[in-house]
């Protein structure tokens, strides 16, 4: 039957909606918890509480900003903070506006791939002050490879070997059987990639692990249980579990390789 009149659908994605507002519900969850707890925790922490209902770190970011405009608040004052990329050395003290005392220690923290600079700066601390160099990277291929170029070098830059790197590297964390001995939530886990796989098999080769037993146990056993896991998965046990309980208790009662 034709009345003349043309007949306009509109379909509503009822899916996206539930699960944009299942995102700010839990979200804002989680900073009330840290609030209530005054504790802190990076936007990458938030994504990893929750991977599956998240789908990726671009969702978190913009509901963490638009909350903190709704409420017209800083980020900080959630208690929700960016990844940080700088890099703070030698003895020092201050205080936070709110009264915090922060306590800084010698560390380099690296972004990917390490450069030169920050390779230079590792091998002075170890030359000038002989102390115990610890490396916490993802686990992952790429993680252990950052490590191995830190304490073995890099293929692209062998020839000056001796002058950037520190051989008394040790791999503190996070350690593939550490997935298990923890029982990370497996939400937080993610499957290796055939270009994974590729890296692991490839870097397995490597002559030098020969005298890395221990290394080359962990990487099988993540060869085994095909799943890996990036720092930030700690926090999907607490939010300061990392900082708290983790590397505390390795430094104190060893753990390292």
């Amino acid at each position: 039957m034709s009345s003349g009149h043309s007949v306009t659908t509109v379909k509503s994605n009822c899916l996206a909606s539930v699960t944009k507002f299942a995102q700010i519900l839990k979200i804002l969850s989680v900073i009330y918890r840290l609030v209530q707890s005054n504790s802190y925790a990076t936007k990458r922490d938030v994504y990893y509480n929750n991977t599956q209902l998240f789908g990726s770190q671009r969702s978190v970011d913009t509901i963490v900003d638009d909350i903190s405009c709704m409420l017209k608040v800083s980020r900080r004052a959630l208690h929700v903070m960016a990844t940080s990329k700088g890099l703070i050395a030698g003895d020092l003290c201050y205080l936070e506006e709110d009264g915090t005392r922060i306590d800084c220690r010698s560390s380099s923290a690296g972004k990917g791939v390490p450069d030169v600079n920050s390779r230079l700066m590792v091998k002075k601390l170890w030359d000038t002050l002989q102390i115990p160099i610890f490396a916490l990277v993802d686990a992952d291929p790429h993680g252990f490879e950052i490590m191995c170029i830190y304490k073995y070098g890099s293929v692209a830059m062998s020839f000056e070997a001796h002058s950037l790197t520190v051989p008394s590297v040790m791999w503190l964390g996070l350690l593939p059987s550490d997935l298990q001995r923890l029982m990370v939530p497996k939400r937080s886990l993610l499957p290796l990639t055939r270009r994974d796989e590729n890296k692991l098999n490839s870097l397995l080769k490597r002559p030098y692990f020969a005298s890395q037993p221990q290394w080359q146990k962990e990487m099988e056993l993540m060869q085994q249980n095909k799943v890996k896991a990036e720092i930030q998965s700690l926090a999907d046990i607490a939010p300061d579990f990392l900082t708290s309980i983790y590397l505390p208790n390795k430094l104190r009662y060893g753990g390292w390789l």
